[in-house]
């Protein structure tokens, strides 16, 4: 069925997905849910420094809100901080180099980010798409290290200091891609068959839905959520998948656009009245499957993902330094 789910998805995206898709949901938007002070609030966005990360970082910078930027490349990420403050007249953005592939220093930054500063809301951002398969060098497969269990991690050493904080948040940044694809767990590192990075990709962006939905379960008193940017024009689209960046350029989202509905999730008052562990697009809930795709797991594959990551994450946790 991979050809009905890869088929429908196309369709579909071809027709919400894009700018005009965009530019039709947006007539229904309330300008005012994101016209908000948010000064004397904190925002930790990962992949800060390029795309939808840093197009989000700005917007919440222009509210006022304290922006931590969390950023693989310390001189790109320079430059995008100050960008930001330059052009949005806020001094209170923090910078933190942190390699999202590598878990041993992400549980470093959360122990020393929980001792220096609060937290409101966290938006997991950062992602890549290798096409080649690459491992770490912790042996770990580079889009599952990254996309999966980078998130994992960065999201679980941060729960306690966001349980901690008034109407906290967690968002990730996920893909419409994974609706051609059912979750599986019996092979997170990608070490049989064919190697094909856009389908390791679109697995890893099922997974953050999973964990999104468990995580809502799990901790009632912060407001999970996961979104479809729709297809931006951004450097990672342009690297990562330059055959479908030329067929598409002239159709493709600006990074203000993709990154909208994750502005609208981190500080509307909107956004918190709808049930945490919802799949969103432009501002509104929506399925997590196509129809008749046959991508539904059952409950056990679920829990057996979350077990699996949480003993990656122990074991990295275990060797960290400080």
């Amino acid at each position: 069925m991979s050809w009905y789910r890869n088929t429908v998805w196309f369709v579909k995206g071809l027709r919400e997905y894009t700018r005009g898709g965009y530019e039709s949901a947006s007539k229904r938007f309330n300008p005012a849910d994101v016209e908000v002070d948010v000064a004397g609030r904190s925002f930790l966005v990962t992949g800060a420094n390029s795309g939808i990360g840093k197009a989000t970082a700005k917007e919440i910078a222009r509210r006022g809100g304290t922006v931590h930027l969390v950023c693989r490349n310390k001189e790109r990420a320079e430059v995008a901080k100050k960008e930001i403050m330059t052009e949005t007249g806020n001094q209170n953005i923090f910078l933190h180099i942190v390699d999202i592939s590598n878990p041993k220093e992400i549980w470093k930054f959360a122990e020393k980010f929980q001792n220096e500063h609060k937290l409101n809301v966290l938006i997991n951002n950062a992602g890549c798409m290798v096409n080649n398969r690459e491992l770490t060098e912790d042996g770990l497969e580079k889009n599952f290290a990254t996309n999966t269990l980078g998130t994992y991690i960065m999201t679980t050493a941060l729960v306690p200091l966001l349980e901690k904080a008034a109407d906290a948040r967690v968002i990730t940044v996920s893909s419409g891609g994974m609706l051609v694809q059912k979750l599986n767990v019996s092979d997170l590192q990608s070490e049989s068959g064919p190697f094909d990075g856009t389908m390791v990709y679109a697995q890893n962006k099922r997974q953050q839905v999973v964990l999104t939905e468990q995580w809502a379960k799990a901790h009632r008193n912060i407001h999970f959520s996961v979104m479809h940017p729709g297809w931006a024009d951004t450097p990672a689209v342009r690297s990562s998948m330059p055959d479908f960046y030329e067929r598409m350029k002239n159709s493709l989202r600006t990074e203000a656009q993709g990154a909208d509905t994750v502005l609208w999730l981190a500080v509307s008052a909107e956004a918190t009245k709808l049930p945490s562990g919802l799949f969103f697009q432009d501002r509104q809930p929506v399925p997590t499957h196509l129809p008749l795709a046959y991508t539904h797991s059952p409950p056990e594959a679920e829990e057996k993902l979350m077990e699996a990551l949480e003993e990656f994450s122990q074991k990295f946790k275990s060797v960290s330094p400080g």
